[in-house]
């Protein structure tokens, strides 16, 4: 694994057209929350990746900057802009520090889950904290681990299934740990991909916030800020700071 991680030059190429989250209705929602949430304020997002939030959020006139750990990733997002260009940093989004005091920092896509260890995911918490004004939100979305799918003892679940793409999840729940297991295949070619991740639940990413100084403001389902209840599948968190 190069400087970029797992998201090198060959899958930035074709990130945007693997991921399932680029539908404009769903892009409309995200960024109008995400808008709302700011207030009119500046605006950080941690891993920033292709610009998939980062530059409708522009487009709106948002004022918007990122901290991304590939330089794969941002290449593409350059591509993608057609106005001014968003300030990026490279870095780790747990201790990269960006330039300006921001009302909103977030976190979508179940990036929280990238940060493989609890101290790094902890980590991540204070680093937003650090650049949050009084009052600015922290939001995260991410997913519920889905182990109430799972048959006691089993440790494997299929998360997609199409003619082009095979993913597989392993969990191991001594350790809150699972890898995501991808096979791509075209007609003359098939790529295997494992990448790890760590899954934690909505009450321990509270304590996470309260360490960092953060307290909930609000947790829905969706963008749609739909309740958030024992069949919610996902969850946007949005903690406050004092």
């Amino acid at each position: 694994m190069g400087d970029d991680g797992y998201f090198d030059e060959e899958v930035a190429k074709t990130y945007d057209q693997n991921l399932s989250d680029t539908d404009p209705s769903l892009i409309r929602k995200t960024v109008d929350c995400l808008i709302d949430l700011s207030c009119d304020g500046d605006i950080l997002e941690f891993a920033i990746g292709t610009g998939r939030v980062a530059l409708p959020l522009a487009e709106r006139g948002a004022r918007v900057k990122g901290i991304e750990l590939s330089s794969a990733m941002v290449r593409k997002l350059r591509e993608k802009e057609s106005g001014e260009p968003i300030e990026v940093v490279l870095g780790d989004m747990t201790s990269t520090r960006v330039a300006g005091e921001f009302s909103l920092v977030f976190l979508v896509f179940n990036t929280i889950d990238n940060l493989t260890a609890q101290d790094a995911q902890i980590a991540c918490f204070k680093n937003a904290s650090r650049h949050l004004a009084p009052g600015g939100r922290f939001l995260v979305e991410t997913l519920l681990p889905p182990l109430q799918k799972l048959p006691f003892g089993e440790t494997r679940l299929a998360f997609a299934r199409s003619d082009h793409h095979v993913g597989i999840d392993e969990f191991d729940i001594t350790t809150q740990s699972y890898i995501s297991h991808h096979v791509w295949m075209t007609e003359d070619n098939h790529k295997y991909q494992s990448i790890p991740f760590r899954y934690a639940w909505p009450s321990e990413l509270d304590l996470m916030a309260m360490m960092a100084g953060l307290e909930l403001e609000f947790r829905w389902s969706d963008w749609d800020r739909s309740p958030f209840d024992r069949l919610s599948t996902q969850h946007v968190s949005v903690w406050r700071k004092a």
